[in-house]
């Protein structure tokens, strides 16, 4: 009787251990979805008059265009298309709303028009394989910029959509990545931003009648520019690096005879660069964006008295975005979010310079108050170079503890204090985050941004030892319980650190990494490879250095158990890529889970696909640190 009574007691205690792991896993479950359900509002543009604002969101699952008075409202639904929407811009005239749709998610964006009321859409592009971008409206609202390698697989060449006819006129022919920056009122002159590989771009002065061009930037080496027609038109503003380590603003004029002399230097700063600019309706102010170490500072520069009128403004969140003048001047319309804040869209007045916000993205379960936000951490590479980081410190009483170095893409991006809901989430169950900015990365002056090219990767992968070097001498992470993870570029950092560093790091999880580059140059965009050449290698003729840096190489190497994520559609980074990690591993025996998202690209944007990515990640992270 003892005997079966003791059994008795066991049974039921292993009964409730059970229910209380089942609960346990369905309250991480529920919590994560409701931080991966948090939405978002970005790339807003003014009606003509000023009274309404439309906006992308995905407040209804996928990204959609939206409308909403500028004095706040209920916003209305204008598509309900089942592709996510990219960008959206209203026309001069009023007449129409263009937008950007990616069939699947994918890179092979198509173009169209749609009304304001969401009737008469129409589609302006082939709906083929190509790729194709969304520009700026002409003044007059006849026409439409966009740039597309229907010409040629391996080019994108810059393109004006006629609205009378809604034919497609053939105005530059690039090598590279071709796009319309800007274009006089009577639209017989073009600034065009050509980019024939990722570093280095220049400004041309385009006779659109005639197609002769002019550099306006001529440089050696890498560069960085972009700019807008003055309100004269016989100057143009820019952003530049040339000679110079940090972008700055300025302006270069044009003679009568359509030659462009030097640069020169309006504002510039030693402690930020200039990110973007907005010129208002009548080119008479400037609004400046500059990236300090990540964060963004707002400005505003007078351009008939050539002076700064309003040198900090206080800001809501820390990124700002998508900035549209309304057409007197009067408001902004711009995108703010930050580490704790979701993207959401903001009016400004540019006579008392106070922010309203006009957008409320939903969080349904979630106390923003409670999220976590990063601070900016400086540490040392193995030569001595400098390298910041975001460090999301969790609050468990547990430290040294476990971590997540999360790597970002590009690999010419940048690690920023924007909102993710996978970092919340893995904070929220007691795992930090280190998310750096290794050399390679954007923000920081045009040395650092080159630091990586070609065989100077393999410094850029031993910066991932010098991560974790840092955590662990800081005392935040135990050395058993460190984890990495990352996307497309970030990606490959994953496998590269698996790879060169078994010993350090314990789990990872690869969103659309390159891994190969020898199957990337083969099966990416033709354009995407043009371009990458002098960034990673030359397929042709730098076999050699491509293999010995691409991780695929030494996945014999990799213990740690790997999640693998990837969208069946993307271009970018083909399913290729996630496919021999998985084979390779699954070989080995290491643990790996791999899942594909059949109707996703380079990214993860539909609501429902979110959810699951962030829960498979977040579970992996707690299961294996």
């Amino acid at each position: 009787m003892k005997k079966k009574s003791s059994l008795i007691i066991i049974v039921l205690l292993l009964f409730h251990t059970s229910v209380i792991k089942a609960q346990e896993k369905n309250t991480i479950e529920t919590s994560v979805a409701m931080m991966a359900k948090i939405g978002a509002c970005w790339s807003p543009s003014f009606s003509p008059d000023g009274e309404t604002v439309a906006f992308i969101s995905n407040m209804n699952g996928v990204p959609q265009i939206w409308t909403i008075p500028r004095e706040g409202g209920w916003p209305t639904l204008i598509t309900s298309l089942d592709d996510p929407i990219g960008s959206v811009a209203w026309s001069p005239s009023g007449k129409w709303l263009s937008f950007s749709m990616a069939p699947g998610g994918g890179m092979n964006q198509q173009i169209y028009i749609i009304r304001p009321d969401g009737s008469e859409i129409r589609l302006l592009t082939d709906g083929g394989n190509e790729t194709n971008r969304l520009g700026n409206w002409t003044s007059d609202g006849r026409k439409l910029m966009m740039s597309s390698n229907r010409r040629l697989s391996t080019a994108m060449d810059a393109y004006l959509v006629d609205m009378e006819n809604m034919k497609l006129e053939l105005i530059s022919k690039s090598k590279g990545i071709g796009s319309f920056s800007d274009i006089t009122t009577d639209g017989k002159y073009a600034i065009l931003n050509r980019l024939e590989s990722r570093g280095s771009n220049d400004l041309f002065l385009i006779e659109t009648q005639t197609g002769q061009e002019k550099i306006v930037t001529d440089h050696k080496g890498p560069g960085t520019f972009f700019g807008q027609f003055s309100s004269s038109e016989r100057e143009i503003y820019v952003g530049f690096n040339k000679n110079r380590n940090l972008v700055a603003f300025g302006k270069i004029k044009i003679t009568k005879k359509g030659k462009p002399g030097p640069i020169e230097i309006l504002v510039e700063r030693s402690d930020a660069e200039l990110e973007n600019f907005k010129l208002n309706n009548d080119a008479t102010l400037a609004a400046l964006i500059w990236n300090v170490s990540g964060r963004n500072e707002l400005t505003f520069f007078d351009l008939q008295k050539n002076q700064v009128i309003k040198n900090t403004i206080s800001l809501p969140s820390e990124i700002v975005r998508g900035i549209d003048f309304s057409k007197n001047g009067k408001w902004i319309a711009v995108e703010l979010s930050g580490a704790t804040t979701p993207r959401d869209i903001w009016i400004l007045n540019t006579e008392t310079y106070q922010f309203r916000q006009l957008t409320f993205s939903p969080h349904a379960g979630v106390d923003l108050k409670t999220l976590i936000a990063p601070r900016l951490v400086h540490f040392s590479a193995h030569d001595g170079l400098k390298l910041t980081g975001w460090l999301y410190h969790s609050q468990s009483s547990y430290e040294p503890g476990p971590i997540v170095l999360s790597f970002h893409g590009g690999p010419e991006g940048q690690e920023r204090p924007r909102f993710r809901s996978d970092y919340q989430a893995l904070l929220a169950q007691g795992v930090s985050i280190l998310a750096p900015n290794v050399r390679g990365s954007s923000g920081f002056g045009k040395k650092f941004v080159n630091l990586d090219n070609g065989e100077l990767r393999f410094n850029g992968i031993k910066d991932i030892k010098s991560c974790v070097e840092y955590v662990i001498s800081s005392g935040i992470a135990n050395p058993q319980r460190i984890g990495i993870m990352g996307g497309s570029y970030g990606g490959y950092m994953v496998l590269a650190g698996l790879a060169y560093y078994p010993d350090l790091i314990s789990v990872g999880a690869n969103l659309f990494g390159v891994v190969n580059f020898e199957t990337f140059f083969a099966n990416t965009e033709p354009w995407m490879a043009a371009i990458s050449t002098i960034e990673y290698g030359d397929p042709v003729t730098q076999k050699d250095l491509l293999k010995s840096l691409s991780p695929i190489h030494m996945v014999d190497q990799v213990r740690a158990p790997t999640i693998v994520l990837h969208g069946a559609n993307d271009t970018n980074v083909p399913v290729v890529e996630a496919e021999q990690v998985v084979e390779n591993l699954k070989k080995r025996g290491v643990p790996v889970e791999y899942i594909l998202f059949p109707d996703e690209g380079h990214g993860f944007r539909k609501t429902i696909n979110r959810i699951r990515s962030t829960s498979s990640i977040v579970n992996w992270f707690v299961k294996y640190l």
